[in-house]
């Protein structure tokens, strides 16, 4: 759930606002694209993401690239009805378009009292166009004179690699905490600054990266599948 706008910044960006990076069916017609095995692509333009990816991929011996090292990609919508759909129709998609090794995530809160919205919808949770800070405000609304003890909720992140010959692998991550009730903190993006991780008293958004990438769900997958990167 993240620079200027974190996980919400574009409005066709990675975790919603209408889908993220997309994929051109390889380079001039009639011609494949060249496979890049050194190289691996994250499925997203949303600043806060890519930079949170980048730090959790460090050691690995692949050079990392974002969408934006490929500025002719169109978007992709993100219809899935899940975070596992979607992010295998991003990763598919950055395949198709560039040829290289491709690393996408969908990821959201679910929250118990709310029957686990916002879920999928997370960065949409206002509508299509809806920055970080009103999804927070309406999830705060809903959870007005929820006790303590009954906000509950998670983050999840399902991440999918997907490589040139067709092969996906599928990790999950999990971060499980309750909302706060009131936004706190500065860092992150997102449900960052509402939520409060279990054996912790601060916000996530309180958190300087360094401490959330020990604890967050995305970084829960990531330390499932580097292993797998290094071999791929």
């Amino acid at each position: 759930m993240r620079n200027r706008r974190g996980k919400n910044q574009n409005p066709r960006s990675a975790d919603g606002k209408g889908g993220t990076v997309g994929a051109r069916q390889g380079g001039e017609k009639g011609k494949a694209m060249p496979v890049q095995r050194t190289e691996i692509v994250l499925g997203t333009r949303n600043h806060g993401k890519i930079s949170e990816l980048r730090s959790l991929l460090k050691g690995i011996s692949l050079r990392v690239l974002s969408a934006y090292d490929f500025p002719d990609l169109p978007f992709v919508v993100e219809n899935g009805g899940t975070f596992r759909a979607n992010a295998e129709k991003k990763a598919k998609a950055i395949v198709r378009g560039t040829g290289r090794l491709a690393l996408a995530d969908d990821s959201g809160l679910e929250v118990d009292h709310l029957d686990g919205r916002p879920g999928v919808l997370s960065s949409r949770f206002c509508g299509e166009t809806a920055k970080d800070r009103e999804n927070t405000r309406k999830l705060l609304g809903l959870m007005d004179g929820v006790p303590w003890e009954r906000r509950t909720a998670r983050f999840v992140c399902v991440i999918c690699t997907a490589d040139p010959k067709g092969k996906t692998i599928f990790v999950e991550g999990t971060c499980k905490g309750r909302i706060s009730f009131e936004m706190r903190g500065s860092h992150g993006f997102g449900y960052d600054p509402i939520f409060v991780p279990e054996g912790h008293t601060r916000t996530l958004a309180e958190m300087n990266p360094e401490e959330k990438n020990q604890i967050s769900h995305r970084a829960v997958a990531l330390k499932k599948i580097r292993d797998t990167l290094v071999r791929t």
